[in-house]
């Protein structure tokens, strides 16, 4: 068990709160699309406070935590990149202002924040009771791996799309809507009558993602490490900057096409570790008797982390030359004159926020000059 000094745990709850506070309140009150200056020195300096905590966390603990904890954020943000991927389809589908997404990225990470304080709470609870669960989250990582392998192969979009399409239908049968953007505003009055503002759709989009992506961070962050303050740090870690990440990065998501085979690997790994050490802890007594399996290997924590570092490697390297190698094709089969075919799906999304992020900053750099 992790035993960690009060004034420790205390004070980095703290520290994140005052941090997540602060960030909100750029938000609301100065509401504008960072540049990429911006946005890059904000990814920077929060991917170098959880080194930094990761490095502490070592000294104040021990090394088996630190492990755990850059185990854990890196799975998490691996994780936190692909609910991205989602972010950039919901904003580009509902053609929200840039000026107003910083608003609902906010709304999005301080949701996931509270829908995984949630399943952290219920998670540690039920492994503390029932040792057992371990089989139903190494099941469920496994599938949840099949299901990406399977996507990957078959170049399957995201069906959140489709997914939100339906739910978005069924919320204007019943809500009175207006067809423009009012700011932030959820509600408003207009001819004596109150109606919703499409923002209340994109808030509900963005919410309903949370949920889903919290269901598989959860089960794979348990599957390193049973700690909760790890569990929940590590969460915090990996979603704060997520919303200057969006700005930064711009087309790259498009760019990193394996992104979804690179997790499967990772969920499939931890998830078969979940059920080796619920072997290991068995007390069901249909299996074994109800004895545990002493001979069941545990996977030690330098393993986990080295496994997680090399598939993010390997998957970012192979995407970035596949990426690099159609570009080459593509250039090459302009230039013969051949019509190129039509892109659908989540890159032509991508692609399309990208043009979109390109031109207001070049507008937004006129106006500067003027």
């Amino acid at each position: 068990m992790l035993d960690l000094p009060v004034w420790f745990e205390v004070g980095t709850l703290v520290v994140l709160v005052l941090l997540l506070i602060a960030d909100l309140l750029i938000v609301t009150r100065r509401p504008h699309a960072p540049s990429m200056r911006e946005a890059g020195l904000w990814v920077a300096f929060y991917v170098s406070l959880a080194v930094v905590f990761g490095i502490v966390l070592g000294f104040v603990g021990h090394g088996q935590a630190s492990g755990e904890f850059f185990a854990g954020w890196l799975t998490e943000y691996s994780l936190s990149v692909d609910n991205l991927f989602i972010f950039v389809i919901i904003l580009a589908q509902f053609k929200v202002p840039r000026k107003y997404q910083q608003s609902v990225l906010m709304f999005g990470i301080l949701t996931a924040i509270v829908l995984r304080g949630v399943f952290i709470l219920l998670g540690a609870a039920l492994i503390n009771e029932f040792a057992w669960v371990f089989y139903i989250f190494g099941a469920f990582l496994v599938y949840t791996a099949v299901k990406l392998a399977n996507q990957q192969v078959h170049h399957e979009e995201h069906d959140d799309e489709e997914y939100e399409n339906a739910f978005i239908r069924r919320a204007k049968r019943v809500l009175p809507m207006t067809t423009e953007y009012h700011g932030i505003k959820l509600r408003i009055r207009e001819n004596g009558k109150r109606l919703y503002t499409p923002m209340l759709i994109v808030f509900l989009s963005i919410a309903s993602a949370d949920l889903l992506f919290a269901v598989d961070s959860i089960p794979a962050i348990f599957g390193l490490t049973q700690e909760a303050f790890i569990v929940f740090t590590a969460n915090i870690f990996a979603l704060m900057g997520l919303r200057q990440l969006y700005f930064l990065i711009g087309g790259l998501l498009e760019r990193l096409i394996y992104l979804s085979a690179g997790l499967a690997v990772i969920l499939a790994f931890i998830g078969v570790k979940l059920v080796l050490h619920a072997l290991h802890e068995n007390n069901l007594p249909f299996i074994n008797g109800g004895e545990p399996f002493h001979n069941v290997p545990e996977v030690p924590i330098w393993l986990s982390l080295s496994v997680i570092i090399g598939t993010l490697l390997v998957t970012t390297v192979l995407s970035l030359m596949k990426s690099r190698r159609d570009g080459r094709e593509a250039e090459a089969g302009g230039s013969a004159g051949p019509a190129q075919p039509e892109v659908d799906g989540p890159a032509a999304t991508n692609g399309a926020v990208a043009d979109s992020v390109e031109a207001d900053e070049s507008s937004a750099a006129e106006h500067d000059r003027r």
